[in-house]
């Protein structure tokens, strides 16, 4: 019988779709995700994952299979999971999400630079947390996000899939990848499941810390090679999840983001 975890969100039948999107990847070498054993507006209930001690192989292979569940791809930037249902956001955050191609931003440039920091910092502004002073830092540096300077091109398992756009998790902190063993070496869970460049949920790991990270990045860029720069853009891409929590819960993640954003604007 299946050990199995119950909860209950604003979304279930969302999150359930997210993990099914992302569990497709599973079968062609993508990372261990709790399946879903039942979901209704009331509760979702999934597996529940046995935890493992972090060691430096499961990190690695981790990082293998992560390469594989980006390159399942995504149809447009900022999509929907497949199976979606609920609105054109996501979590307490709000984030946004795109269900129609017609709608969605046209180059990760767009989806992050208007979506993940200029909406979030305009809430900020809004509630008076900074002013709009203080806030241009964050316009200025999505200007350029809009422009292009900052595209980068996939790693190399989402291109030879022919996809622009990778299948991210979405939420890829330490507390949603769980170190479990068996052949992925950890397993997902929690995600807030979009299309955008998976370089943006490779950061996210390292945002709060999470045990043998430089081994994840090694199994990962030696399956599916990252991009010239990767590693000074990642600070870049953290910068979304940084804004959000400032958004959230304001305090010491309010500097933070604005020490972040100043690095490159």
């Amino acid at each position: 019988m299946t050990d199995t975890f119950t909860k209950s969100s604003a979304n279930n039948r969302g999150e359930a779709a997210g993990l099914t999107w992302l569990g497709q990847a599973t079968g062609g070498g993508g990372a261990r995700v709790a399946r879903v054993i039942h979901v209704d507006d009331s509760v979702l209930e999934i597996e529940r994952i046995k935890q493992a001690a972090p060691i430096p192989e499961n990190a690695r292979a981790f990082g293998r299979a992560l390469a594989h569940t980006h390159a399942a791809g995504a149809p447009w930037w900022g999509c929907t999971p497949e199976g979606w249902i609920g609105p054109d956001h996501i979590g307490r955050s709000r984030t946004k999400l795109f269900p129609e191609k017609e709608t969605a931003p046209t180059s990760f440039g767009q989806l992050y630079g208007e979506h993940r920091i200029a909406d979030f910092a305009k809430r900020i502004v809004d509630r008076g947390v900074i002013t709009a002073k203080e806030a241009r830092i964050f316009d200025d540096l999505a200007e350029r996000l809009i422009a292009g300077d900052f595209d980068s091109e996939q790693p190399k398992f989402v291109q030879d899939a022919g996809f622009d756009v990778a299948r991210l998790h979405g939420d890829m902190w330490a507390g949603n990848v769980l170190y479990c063993g068996g052949p992925t070496g950890a397993a997902l869970i929690d995600p807030m499941a979009h299309g955008g460049h998976a370089e943006t949920d490779l950061a996210a790991l390292a945002v709060f810390g999470f045990p043998y990270l430089e081994e994840v990045y090694a199994g990962y860029d030696e399956a599916s090679p990252l991009a010239d720069g990767w590693r000074e853009r990642s600070e870049l891409h953290q910068l979304g999840m940084i804004i959000m929590h400032a958004h959230l819960f304001e305090g010491r993640y309010v500097g933070w983001a604005e020490e972040v954003a100043g690095r490159y604007v």
